[in-house]
């Protein structure tokens, strides 16, 4: 009978402990519901970014991609944004596609405009830059030096 009453609170300490966890990295990753106001974005390409990937302005967070989809007329991949209703971004803004290092993972970086009108609800930013093939630009790097010393000689 006591071992009983031990491992009955063992476990609700256990239990307790990982739902406390959780709920800690709920809020601290900024994981809630978002709320603010949609963009979308087109791209030639979008490697890296999927629903939930950041997106930033000046380092910080000030929204999320809420989802993706390739346009089957245009073969953009079409990016919708969720941004927070306190970052009011001017009409002529930019997004890219940029990475956290060499290693790290993709975000959307927003770089805001000079116009004096904003973006609304459902507006599209115009200026967009996919992500660079990285694979590529090493080849093609590799390649042009080869190419160099084999005309050197």
């Amino acid at each position: 009978m006591k071992n009983d009453v031990l491992e009955t609170t063992l476990g609700a300490v256990v239990i307790l402990i990982a739902v406390s966890f959780f709920g800690y990295t709920y809020v601290r990753t900024d994981s809630g519901p978002s709320s603010g106001y949609e963009l979308t974005a087109r791209f030639s390409r979008v490697d890296g970014i999927a629903p939930g990937s950041d997106v930033r302005m000046s380092g910080i967070k000030v929204g999320a991609v809420s989802s993706q989809y390739l346009d089957p007329t245009t073969y953009m991949a079409v990016v919708n944004l969720v941004i927070r209703d306190d970052v009011e971004l001017p009409d002529d803004s930019s997004v890219k596609i940029t990475s956290e290092g060499l290693l790290g993972g993709n975000y959307l970086n927003l770089e805001p405009g000079g116009s004096d009108d904003m973006l609304a609800d459902g507006d599209e930013i115009l200026f967009t830059q996919g992500s660079i093939d990285l694979m590529s630009l090493i080849g093609q790097a590799i390649f042009a030096v080869g190419n160099d010393s084999d005309e050197e000689n």
